[in-house]
């Protein structure tokens, strides 16, 4: 959570920052991309820090389960995900790399919660997460509204099945997915982009 709060904010300032660099003129501009850049490289330094972690001690440690369904497993895939998602968004040096990073990594989580309720919270905020990645990252929005509007039927579906104590997450995350779903075929008419994930 710790992590997650210092890069959410460190990738909102970037945004601003981005934004900011776009339209102001020239005499503001060189300090702004140095501000910019400053914060770019604390997020490359946190985000690969996490990944580290994450390859090194929590997702081997939850591969290693013998559980047949390993939510650990899959929250630390798709946390990887997300963090070299973080990482494609802001760095042009080394998209590429990170885009296939992040989709492998969201690839490998997909797997392993195959087995899991499509109501689980966390297989929901893979879909969400991973649809995210496609519209954004990839520019895919044919396989961002596949992913999210499965993902979405799936639990509405199996909503007998969900849990009490993972309900108000589950249902939260369900309609994240269909605020995007409706914001992403709104662009779609409109030519207008935007998105939410978890």
């Amino acid at each position: 959570v710790a992590y997650k709060n210092v890069v959410g904010s460190k990738r909102s300032s970037w945004r601003v920052l981005n934004s900011i660099a776009s339209r102001d003129g020239e005499g503001t501009k060189t300090t702004v991309l140095e501000y910019r850049k400053k914060i770019e490289d604390e997020l490359v330094e946190i985000c690969t820090d996490v990944v580290g972690l994450l390859d090194e001690h929590l997702i081997k440690g939850a591969s290693d389960s013998d559980a047949k369904q390993n939510p650990d497993e899959v929250f630390y895939l798709k946390m990887k995900g997300d963090y070299y998602r973080y990482l494609a968004e802001i760095n042009t040096d080394k998209k590429e790399k990170y885009i296939s990073d992040s989709e492998e990594a969201y690839h490998k989580a997909y797997e392993a919660a195959k087995k899991m309720p499509p109501t689980d919270p966390i297989q929901l905020g893979l879909a969400l997460n991973f649809s995210v990645f496609h519209y954004e990252i990839k520019n895919d929005p044919r396989a961002a509204k596949e992913l999210a509007k499965k993902a979405f039927d799936n639990a509405i579906a199996a909503m007998d099945t969900l849990q009490e104590e993972s309900y108000k997450d589950s249902t939260l995350i369900m309609q994240l997915l269909r605020d995007n779903l409706a914001l992403w075929n709104s662009a779609d008419e409109e030519g207008d982009e935007g998105d939410e994930e978890q």
